[in-house]
């Protein structure tokens, strides 16, 4: 056995134990949350110590083109990859015995590279860390089980269910609708099994096929590699069954969109306790300032949190979705939940993200928020009681132009997330965005053809 494989967490150890390990894949999240890399023979892998890749992978769009980025000169120059043997995990429906490792991207000189996602949301924890602060993050992830779909032109429908029926809509937390795809689940359990991931808890959501998976809170950054691998193997169980597993935000009309909903607690490096609540406890300013924070930059981070065209259909009043910025007590209406909890656990809900938006980018943007309004001592508006479907403001951008307009104006998130990030972020979704505005959709063609 290579001497590398000694410092693979237990479950990957696990996995290879007694077993020939024929290959690993070197991967890096894209901008999209795309495993980008190479495979290699493991015996290959076991002589290397680093890896490259052009820099430009950070500029392809999701339909594979490339964003011009300002001040680029377009030489693609190699970044090197060096293997995280923390995030080693196995790949369990592959044909021969494969490990996935999660790589950490660097500039030539040895500084990480800045637009790398992974290295986005390291950041924002070094700014918490720098003021004896350790943010901690609970994700909720949500999506769909649809029938194969071959033709982008047609409609996507939900799976066939063991009854021989479609799963139907409007059946959340029914049992019986999580049993009509069971096949999928238990292969979803078995493959996290396997790859050393705990699940909370499987639930159906709204949505005709719509599932929710609850992951355990802990550090930010090991949670976002849990839902990059996690999306992976959702989707290769999806497809031992005949259906697809999709994370669009908004996959099927008049159906709910799928969230990433985001619980955020703050922990004292130092004392180990949460710093939401006080000795007594009770709600602490720091808490209020984290609301305030969400409030303020959200509408700046959305550009992030909803990336594309899609995401923007999510956001319908009345449909299980956050349309506002208020804050409440244990009420969904609002954009920004109080769970109920006791002190040690006081946390945050952020509801605003989709599961279409990268893990890391989504819950750097997040933390983001709620560092600057911490710094900056923001206090938040009044809490809502009540719906607060009620209001009329419209506080969120409506379009993904829209919000890479406020995303570009506000220099505090870009300060915190990196320029240079911001810069190619920026480019390669306007890039999408002008290329979906040359699309003329089913609707136009059957509205104003004949009409206008």
């Amino acid at each position: 056995m290579s001497h590398w494989t000694d410092q693979l967490p237990q479950h990957a150890r696990d996995y290879i134990a007694g077993r020939t390990l024929d290959e690993v894949e070197c991967i890096v999240p894209d901008l999209a949350g795309v495993a980008r890399g190479k495979a290699m023979p493991a015996s290959k892998f076991a002589t290397q110590k680093r890896f490259f890749l052009p820099n430009t992978i950070f500029q392809q769009t999701i339909a594979g083109d490339w964003a011009e980025v300002p001040g680029d000169n377009y030489t693609e120059p190699d970044m090197i990859l060096r293997p995280d043997y923390s995030t080693a995990s196995a790949a369990p429906w592959t044909a021969d015995v494969t490990l996935q490792v999660i790589h950490d991207v660097f500039e030539q000189t040895g500084e990480p590279m800045p637009v790398a996602p992974r290295n986005v949301l390291k950041r924002v924890v070094q700014l918490y860390a720098d003021r004896g602060w350790s943010p901690v993050v609970a994700p909720e992830m949500e999506f769909y089980l649809v029938a194969r779909n071959l033709d982008p032109a047609k409609p996507i429908e939900p799976p066939m269910g063991r009854t021989g029926r479609r799963a139907a809509g409007r059946q959340a937390y029914s049992m019986s609708a999580v049993d009509e795809y069971g096949p999928v689940i238990d292969v979803i359990y078995r493959f996290a099994e396997a790859q050393g991931f705990e699940i909370e808890g499987i639930t159906q959501e709204g949505g005709a096929g719509q599932v929710e998976i609850n992951m355990q809170h802990g550090a930010a950054v090991e949670r976002a590699d849990e839902i990059f691998f996690f999306k992976r193997l959702i989707r290769e169980a999806a497809l031992r069954h005949d259906c697809f597993a999709t994370f669009m935000a908004k996959p099927i009309e008049g159906e709910p969109g799928s969230a990433m909903h985001l619980h955020h607690s703050v922990i004292d490096s130092t004392t180990g306790q949460n710093i939401f609540s006080d000795p007594q406890g009770g709600e602490t300013a720091t808490f209020r300032h984290f609301i305030g924070g969400m409030q303020t930059y959200l509408p700046a981070a959305m550009a992030v949190l909803a990336p594309y065209v899609n995401s923007y259909r999510r956001y319908v009043r009345h449909f299980a979705a956050p349309i506002n910025l208020e804050w409440g007590r244990d009420n969904r209406t609002t954009g920004l939940r109080i769970p109920v909890c006791d002190a040690n656990s006081r946390r945050l809900e952020n509801r605003l993200a989709g599961m279409d938006c990268n893990p890391y980018l989504g819950i750097a943007a997040s933390l983001a928020c709620g560092y600057l309004g911490m710094i900056e001592e923001r206090e938040p508006r009044a809490e809502c009681v009540g719906s607060a479907y009620r209001g009329d403001e419209d506080e969120l951008p409506e379009t993904l132009g829209g919000a890479l307009d406020i995303f570009e104006d506000c220099a505090p998130i870009r300060e915190v997330l990196g320029e240079r990030f911001c810069g190619v972020y920026e480019a390669v979704k306007r890039t999408e965005y002008t290329e979906f505005l040359q699309v003329i959709s089913p609707w136009e063609r059957e509205h104003l053809l004949l009409n206008v």
